[in-house]
């Protein structure tokens, strides 16, 4: 092929790749094991988005309880038993590097509670750290974070993190690179029968809580970013 021509094909498939947003779901096993993924693509769908969105990740697991809606994509960095601590230090970076996305959602910070003990400003901390990250890879990234689910006893230390999450975003947010929150909390209307036996994961309730206040924040920020690069 003429090198002219060649030099056109590649520039038009930078441009077609230019215009998919790509969407990192980013977790511990809340995301991993649960099934609001789908339930999410599903809303993803209903906005007429799914041909416009790349979910991205080195996971591609489903647990089997969960329906598979038709085009569903099952890539996503939910890490079952994983800490933010252990994330923001060891993975964030290696991981925004490769998939580049416009757009990370995440809901982290049960097991730094649960299994490393570790206080409000720890969990704090490692979410700067892991958005620092995001920023590197991408300046224009946006970011969802999310308030936890509930555990069914009511830990005191995730309530603390839930009642400091608003603070952090607004400080870390930029007309660049926005932050904003999904509310997926005790307060916002989650409930203990919406969680499975263990007191920590969702049942199908809690999966459904989960998506519909995540899901509407990711489709805006999808139609920003999709916008953003078709203007580009």
């Amino acid at each position: 092929m003429h090198l002219l021509a060649l030099g056109f094909v590649t520039g038009l498939a930078a441009t077609v790749d230019a215009q998919v947003v790509k969407v990192m779901l980013l977790g511990d096993s809340i995301t991993e094991i649960t099934c609001w993924r789908p339930l999410v693509w599903e809303q993803i769908a209903a906005a007429g988005l799914a041909g416009d969105v790349d979910l991205v990740g080195t996971m591609s697991d489903l647990d089997g309880r969960c329906s598979r809606p038709s085009g569903f994509d099952p890539d996503h960095e939910g890490h079952s038993g994983w800490q933010a601590y252990d994330i923001a230090r060891n993975n964030i970076a290696g991981w925004v590097r490769s998939a580049r996305p416009d757009v990370v959602q995440f809901m982290l910070g049960t097991n730094d509670v649960n299994i490393g003990k570790r206080d409000v400003q720890s969990v704090l901390d490692s979410y700067t750290i892991m958005l620092d990250a995001m920023r590197d890879a991408n300046p224009n990234v946006k970011v969802i974070i999310d308030k936890l689910i509930p555990t069914s006893w009511s830990d005191a230390t995730i309530e603390a993190i839930n009642s400091a999450i608003p603070g952090w975003a607004a400080a870390h947010s930029t007309a660049q690179s926005p932050v904003e929150v999904a509310d997926c909390s005790r307060a916002a209307g989650f409930t203990n029968d919406m969680l499975q036996a263990d007191g920590v994961h969702p049942n199908e309730l809690g999966d459904r809580f989960i998506a519909e206040q995540v899901g509407p924040k990711l489709i805006q920020f999808i139609s920003d970013a999709r916008a953003r690069v078709r203007n580009y």
